[in-house]
C-alpha cells in the first residue's frame, strides 16, 4: 500500500467516524424520542414543567428538548456553554471531580427540591455526568472518593464497576438526586455503559428505580441512543457508498491491547472494500509511573503490531467523545506500515505498550486523530477497512 493509498483509507475513517458521530447525534435522538404522544403528554401533564440536563451531550440534548419553565445544565469545564437562552448553566470538573462538582451537585439537589408533585422534571443525561455531579455522603471526603475511584480505574475495573463505586459514595447518584424531589421525572439517556442500563449512565442520579421504562411513581426512563447506533449508521454511510460493512456482535471490552491485537486479527481477514465496526469500551491496567495516552491509541498500538506488514489494511480506534485518557486526541489511526515507519524514527512500539505512553508515539508518526469535545459520549468505535485493491 503506497503512500497515497494510506491517506485516502485515512479520509474514508475519517468519515465512517463522523457517519456514527451523526448516528447519535444528541438533538436528533432527544427530539425523537419525545415525539411518542405517550411521552409528550407526560411533559405536558405537569403545572410546570423543569429540563434538567448533565454531561457531555447535555448542550446537544437541550436543543432537542422543549423549552420548559426553569432549565439547569451541567457540563464540563471547557465545553461551550448551551446556545439556547434562558438556560442556567454550570460547569464542572472531569473525568475526576473537585469542588466545582460539588457546587454542581448542590444546586442540582435544591433544583429539584423546588418542584412539587404537580410538576415533571425533564432529566437528559449522558457520560460524564458522575463526575460532573459529586457530593460524598455522610463520612466520605472529596479526597477519599477521588482517590477510591482512581484506584478503581488503574486496575483496569470497567466503567459498571466504576459507577457502582461511584453510587455507593455519593448523596446525589444511584436515584438519590430524583429522590430530592416530589415531582415526577423522564429521563432520556445517551447511554456510554455496556447493556445500555439507564441506571448504570452518569451512576443513575435520577433513576429512581431499577425499571426501564416506568417507575411505580410513573417516572419514564428511555435510551435514546448507543454505541450501536453509531455502528449502524457507519454501516449504512458505508454501504451506500459500495462498501461492505459488518458489525461485529461482541461489545469491545477488557484490556485495550488484547482487544486491538483480536480486532487486527480480524480486519486482516477483511475481502477487498470490506469495513470491520467495533464498538464499546476497553480497559488499562496501568503501571507505577504511567506516560501519556488513553485506552484507544493503546489499542491502535497493539493492532498496528498485528497488521505489521500486512498492506492494504488500515484502522482508526477513537472515542465518541473526543477524549481519549490522558491525550489530547480521540484516537489514532494504524496501518501495516506503522511499526517500520516507527522503527525509522528510532520509535520503540513495546516500550510505548508498557510505559502506556502512546501519545507521544503517535504524536511523532503524525497518526493522532485529534477532533476537540464532539458533544457526545456513547464510548469508543474501532473501524477498520481494506482497500479495493492491495
Amino acid at each position: 500500500m503506497n503512500v497515497s493509498e494510506a491517506q485516502r483509507l485515512r479520509v474514508v475513517l475519517r468519515d465512517l467516524y463522523r457517519a456514527a458521530l451523526a448516528g447519535v447525534d444528541p438533538k436528533r435522538s432527544t427530539a425523537n424520542a419525545l415525539m411518542p404522544p405517550a411521552v409528550a403528554g407526560f411533559l405536558a401533564s405537569g403545572r410546570r414543567l423543569g429540563i434538567f440536563a448533565v454531561g457531555k451531550a447535555a448542550a446537544g440534548m437541550l436543543e432537542g428538548a422543549p423549552r420548559g419553565d426553569r432549565a439547569l445544565a451541567i457540563l464540563p469545564k471547557g465545553y461551550p456553554p448551551p446556545r439556547r437562552g434562558s438556560v442556567e448553566a454550570l460547569f464542572a470538573a472531569h473525568p475526576f471531580p473537585d469542588v466545582s462538582s460539588i457546587r454542581a451537585a448542590r444546586r442540582a439537589l435544591a433544583f429539584f427540591r423546588s418542584f412539587s408533585e404537580e410538576d415533571v422534571i425533564l432529566c437528559l443525561l449522558s457520560g460524564g455526568a458522575s463526575s460532573l455531579l459529586c457530593l460524598p455522603r455522610p463520612g466520605i471526603t472529596l479526597a477519599g472518593k477521588r482517590a477510591a475511584v482512581a484506584r478503581a480505574i488503574a486496575s483496569g475495573a470497567s466503567i459498571v464497576e466504576i459507577n457502582r463505586l461511584r453510587k455507593r459514595l455519593s448523596a446525589v447518584k444511584g436515584g438519590k438526586l430524583g429522590r430530592a424531589t416530589r415531582a415526577r421525572l423522564a429521563t432520556l439517556v445517551l447511554s456510554d455503559v455496556p447493556g445500555d442500563d439507564p441506571a448504570i449512565v452518569g451512576s443513575g442520579p435520577t433513576i429512581r428505580s431499577r425499571s426501564r421504562s416506568r417507575s411505580r411513581r410513573g417516572d419514564l426512563v428511555a435510551v435514546v441512543a448507543s454505541n450501536r447506533a453509531g455502528l449502524l449508521a457507519a454501516a449504512e454511510w458505508a454501504r451506500g457508498r459500495g462498501m461492505k460493512p459488518r458489525v461485529v456482535a461482541r461489545r469491545l471490552e477488557g484490556e485495550a491491547r488484547e482487544a486491538g491485537r483480536r480486532f487486527a486479527r480480524a480486519a486482516r481477514q477483511l475481502p477487498p472494500g470490506a469495513v470491520l465496526l467495533a464498538g464499546g469500551e476497553t480497559t488499562v491496567t496501568l503501571s507505577t509511573r504511567p506516560g501519556k495516552g488513553g485506552r484507544n491509541l493503546e489499542l491502535a498500538l497493539a493492532a498496528a503490531t498485528e497488521l505489521d506488514g500486512h498492506p492494504g489494511v488500515a484502522l482508526l480506534a477513537a472515542g465518541s467523545d473526543g477524549i481519549d485518557g490522558s491525550s489530547r486526541a480521540a484516537g489514532a489511526f494504524a496501518d501495516g506500515r506503522t511499526i517500520q515507519r516507527a522503527r525509522d524514527r528510532g520509535l520503540d512500539p513495546d516500550e510505548a505498550l508498557r510505559r502506556h505512553d502512546t501519545e507521544p508515539f503517535f504524536a511523532e508518526l503524525e497518526d493522532l486523530f485529534v477532533t476537540g469535545p464532539t458533544g457526545t459520549n456513547v464510548c469508543d468505535w474501532v473501524i477498520a477497512i481494506r482497500a479495493s485493491r492491495a
